[in-house]
């Protein structure tokens, strides 16, 4: 073996070593036993679920109507598919900086449930088919970098929402709709200040809805979308006031054939009663 020596001999003593004035980092024995070891020991990456940074409220407003309306779109169409809203999305294993939060995405071919904490895209062969994101203060990130970003998580369809831009605005836009074309990637396909834009992968349109001085984006149908799809709330007052109706018809109903039994019996008695 290299350094070893000759029997009946004795290796040289080695001179005392000087003093540096530095001392040595000790080394934590254990299960590894070297320093080299120890520093080809495989660390896993962590993929956090949360970034723990705040968001505008009115990003949480707009996810909270339209994830639930997805989420009973594609139920009423008979599609599988997982409406979510603020999970990561990771591309690149080993490098959990590689990532992206949509305000609101759709993945097809994933049922609702389980809840998914967030997503690693080299572990699954779906990829999001639509992505919305709202436009905050940083328009440079979102108009510019976002596209460029969702690029890489293989969405086909990314809307981005400006609640933010107004028709006096120099930079801001309401709506842009980019789509992935082949060998092209993501390209912007239509840009508008008006209330709605048409969403090619969902199959309906998206609108811009002021009540009561909240802004929300809501799935509509019609050539046009003039036909909004009623959120969970509206679909819940629409069946019980169509509940209400058809017990009101039903009583009216049975009303009516009362009243026509009781007209009937009144003239069999008639007939019944001999004449003087």
């Amino acid at each position: 073996a290299q350094g070893s020596h000759p029997r009946g001999t004795r290796a040289p003593s080695r001179p005392p070593r000087r003093a540096t004035g530095r001392t040595s980092t000790p080394v934590v024995r254990g299960c590894y036993d070297t320093p080299m070891q120890s520093a080809r020991r495989h660390v896993p990456a962590r993929y956090p679920e949360t970034d723990n940074m705040g968001e505008h409220e009115l990003q949480r407003l707009i996810a909270e109507v339209l994830r639930p309306m997805l989420e009973r779109w594609f139920a009423s169409r008979g599609e599988v598919a997982h409406a979510g809203a603020d999970q990561f999305f990771y591309w690149s294993e080993g490098d959990s900086s590689q990532r992206i939060a949509p305000d609101v995405y759709v993945v097809p071919g994933v049922a609702q449930n389980p809840p998914v904490a967030s997503w690693k895209l080299w572990e699954m062969s779906a990829r999001p088919s639509f992505a919305l994101e709202v436009v905050g203060q940083d328009i440079d990130k979102d108009y510019e970098d976002n596209p460029a970003i969702y690029l890489s998580t293989g969405v086909k369809e990314l809307v981005l929402f400006d609640p933010h831009a107004t028709p006096r605005s120099r930079r801001r836009v309401r709506w842009q709709v980019f789509r992935k074309l082949k060998s092209r990637g993501l390209v912007r396909v239509d840009v508008s200040n008006g209330d709605r834009v048409r969403s090619k992968v969902l199959g309906c349109w998206l609108r811009a809805v002021e009540h009561r001085g909240r802004l929300s984006v809501r799935l509509a149908t019609g050539e046009e979308g003039d036909q909004l799809v009623p959120t969970e709330t509206e679909a819940a007052m629409s069946l019980a006031e169509q509940e209400r109706v058809a017990k009101e018809q039903e009583r009216a109903a049975k009303e009516q054939a009362e009243a026509e039994v009781a007209r009937l019996r009144a003239e069999l008695a008639a007939l019944k009663t001999p004449s003087r």
